[in-house]
């Protein structure tokens, strides 16, 4: 059998808290609702539970993935993949401890990487690899970054865009490859465009670190807590992801037009717009799926596809476009055929 590799099914969580538009407009006093909405396209983000460690919510969305098909056993995952900005602990690997909530086998590889934005696209490049190389022929691919809990409570502009989520998707080794054109890169130049700055080795937390700034437009944050440029970031998405696009249906051999749908980070609705005109994709083919969730970071993409798989408007067959860039800065496109070679979902 040819290793290539098909994706098998995405099933998708959210936390239970949540803060509207109107929560927030009634904290800070200023904006309205739908301003914040005109801005973002977004009227709710769903917060994790800060007294439960991420592996909880991951592991809640792997559960749900076995839970939804009975048919797949737990004993036939051969990789964990776990995609997370957030830790349970320095050591060990989150991913490890993924493993041992969801039970699964002693000779299952577990394995985990952080990248935030650009992180499903990264995924599937992982987890082709793993079947490629014969190493595994089927690959639990879980997402959930959870960035809320290092957003400044105080930092109304960013409180408004991240949101939690959590994901887990199935691949497996077919005999058509129905996950090509993979297209990856990285400016690391423009690292602190989106970032985290304290923490870890290159500066560790201190009483200086916690320390308080007040922006020109009143926002909140220490060197703790995530800042981001979005002027930089939208600058940043303008220049790279049509290229990557473009490289990425070139090596696929699949023409623009063929797309019948396109599923980009959804960042905000603002930037997906600009991109998308920008890039001239249809209006009809190009998923917006945001407004219910925020910006869940390497969730967004399978979420979006979850949804569209759920109403129907993704069907077997169709050539899906999907295309993660953000933090690091990198940037990730790889074109999916939907469907699998037994014609499952």
């Amino acid at each position: 059998m040819n290793r290539g590799m098909s994706v098998r099914g995405i099933s998708w969580c959210l936390p239970e808290r949540f803060e509207t538009n109107e929560d927030l407009v009634r904290e800070f006093g200023t904006w309205t609702p739908e301003k914040i909405y005109k801005k973002t396209g977004i009227v709710r983000r769903h917060i994790a539970d800060v007294d439960k460690p991420v592996s909880h919510y991951l592991a809640m969305a792997g559960e749900k993935f076995f839970a939804e098909r009975p048919a797949v056993s737990r004993d036939s995952i051969d990789m964990l993949v776990v995609c997370c900005e957030a830790r349970d602990y320095i050591a060990p690997a989150t991913a490890c401890v993924v493993h041992h909530k969801l039970g699964l086998r002693k000779s299952c590889g577990a394995v985990d990487y952080e990248l935030g934005c650009s992180g499903y696209v990264y995924g599937l490049s992982i987890a082709k690899g793993y079947i490629a190389a014969g190493i595994a022929d089927r690959v639990l691919l879980i997402t959930g970054d959870e960035v809320t809990r290092y957003v400044n409570k105080h930092d109304k502009a960013i409180r408004t865009i991240f949101g939690d989520g959590y994901t887990a998707t199935l691949l497996e080794a077919s005999e058509r490859d129905r996950v090509t054109g993979f297209d990856l890169g990285t400016d690391g130049s423009g690292l602190r465009d989106i970032i985290i700055e304290a923490g870890e080795t290159a500066l560790p937390r201190s009483e200086s670190t916690a320390v308080e700034r007040v922006n020109r437009f009143g926002n909140v944050h220490s060197q703790e807590n995530v800042v981001m440029d979005g002027r930089q970031v939208l600058e940043f998405s303008l220049r790279e992801v049509p290229g990557s696009v473009q490289r990425c249906l070139e090596r696929a051999g699949v023409g623009k037009e063929e797309l019948d749908l396109i599923v980009f980070h959804q960042a905000s609705r603002l930037l997906l717009e600009q991109v998308r005109d920008e890039m001239r994709f249809p209006e009809d083919k190009f998923v917006i799926s945001l407004e219910d969730k925020g910006n869940t970071v390497s969730s967004t993409i399978p979420i979006a596809l979850g949804e569209c798989a759920e109403q129907g408007r993704l069907k077997a067959g169709m050539k899906v476009l999907l295309s993660g860039f953000g933090v690091g800065l990198s940037w990730g496109t790889v074109l999916v055929e939907w469907g699998t070679d037994d014609g499952a979902e």
